[in-house]
């Protein structure tokens, strides 16, 4: 069998990925009475006194909702609610094996935006955190920015934030390699749905240098009448020269290029017009914008795709366990841009100087250091920003 048919197998063998194991042993009377009737209404009263218990004497301190639509699936696109459920259920597993942190899947059959924003808001008192998952651009925008005002928890677009945060990562050991400087580099994205906004809005944050994005209608730049609202409140920010034109035309002269869009849209002809000791980032998956041995023909330095089979998989299990890990150890409210970059630095972090190379940039996804130092850092940044919950 090729991966396709084991992995449709496999499914059909697990009858689902996760299921709901009990914490406490109910074998006796007095068993039942504490952890059920009657001895279940003192907690309850605890709570009902204060809420911030809840996180005390509850599972929620250690428990994310990963919530979709199903309208922007993995490379599937809108296959709705239902069958987008193997991959949120895969989500929580890896939530679990990574991070230690629970997480349940929540499917909702709906495209309208209040009727999410609704949904997850009547639900949040149940979860420690809401993470966001394959919600299509731009409606994602909006749904996280309405959760975010009114849940008291952090809310976390992964396809957006998790995506940035890794090529953040991945990008502070690449210019090491090849001897550039933050700040005075020409990054092309290209790609400006939900992950390449993020991405760009954290590099500019970070401060890595001039960002040009391109759709597929070319470079985003300040009048042009084809951009959506989230494309042009960004032209405002980036592409300082006001390069206008195809992807082929700005990716000239160009340090550095990152690919969230579709197969095969750059060649090793673009690569060569690009600055010497490019980086290339080409993540559309399965298939790349370019595959990593033309890249590396068209003269790149470092090379990088969201795929297993070459060097430098750029994967957001680097990024969320931990993410979460941090946040709900200290109760944090929010997840701030402040602790998405702590986040990048500590999986930057975890390649030593001596480890780092052309074909090492970033640590393996099944690194056991990362969840951790990402927890670490970004539970100290909510403290330092005072997001953190009560005794903390």
């Amino acid at each position: 069998m090729d991966q396709k048919q084991l992995a449709l197998a496999k499914h059909y063998e697990w009858g689902g990925k996760l299921e709901v194991i009990s914490r406490v042993p109910i074998k006796t009377r007095e068993d039942l009475a504490l952890a059920y009737t009657p001895g279940v209404a003192q907690p309850c009263l605890e709570i009902a006194k204060d809420e911030e218990k809840s996180y005390e004497l509850t599972r929620r301190s250690n428990l994310v909702a990963v919530v979709t639509d199903g309208t922007a699936v993995l490379g599937l696109g809108d296959i709705g609610p239902a069958a987008a459920m193997p991959v949120m259920e895969g989500k929580c597993a890896l939530f679990k094996e990574f991070g230690g942190v629970d997480a349940f899947p929540i499917c909702i059959d709906s495209k309208d935006t209040d009727t999410i924003v609704r949904t997850v808001a009547l639900i949040s008192k149940s979860f420690g955190g809401i993470n966001l998952e394959d919600i299509a651009a731009p409606r994602c925008f909006e749904i996280e920015k309405k959760l975010k005002e009114c849940c008291g928890i952090p809310v976390f677009h992964d396809d957006q934030h998790g995506t940035a945060i890794v090529v953040a990562a991945a990008l502070l050991n690449a210019i090491k390699v090849v001897g550039k400087q933050k700040g005075a580099l020409k990054l092309v994205i290209n790609g400006a749905g939900a992950a390449g906004i993020a991405i760009a809005r954290l590099l500019l944050q970070m401060e890595f240098g001039n960002i040009v994005l391109c759709d597929i209608h070319g470079a985003l730049c300040v009048g042009e009448e084809w951009m959506n609202p989230a494309q042009a409140q960004l032209a405002e920010q980036t592409n300082r020269d006001k390069e206008r034109g195809s992807l082929a035309q700005v990716l000239e002269g160009a340090d550095i290029f990152i690919g969230v869009s579709r197969p095969g849209l750059v060649s090793a002809e673009m690569v060569r017009t690009m600055a010497p000791g490019a980086i290339v980032f080409a993540m559309a998956n399965p298939t790349p914008e370019i595959m990593p041995q033309e890249a590396l023909a068209g003269g790149a330095a470092v090379v990088g795709t969201g795929r297993s089979d070459f060097p430098n998989q750029i994967n957001n299990v680097l990024a969320f366990p931990g993410i979460f890990k941090g946040a709900l150890q200290v109760r944090a409210r929010d997840i701030t841009d402040e602790m998405k970059a702590a986040a990048a630095l500590a999986i930057a972090g975890i390649v030593s100087d001596g480890e780092l190379s052309c074909e090492h940039v970033i640590p393996d996804a099944l690194d056991p250091r990362v969840a951790p130092a990402v927890a670490h850092a970004v539970a100290q940044k909510a403290m330092e920003l005072g997001l953190a919950g009560a005794g903390w």
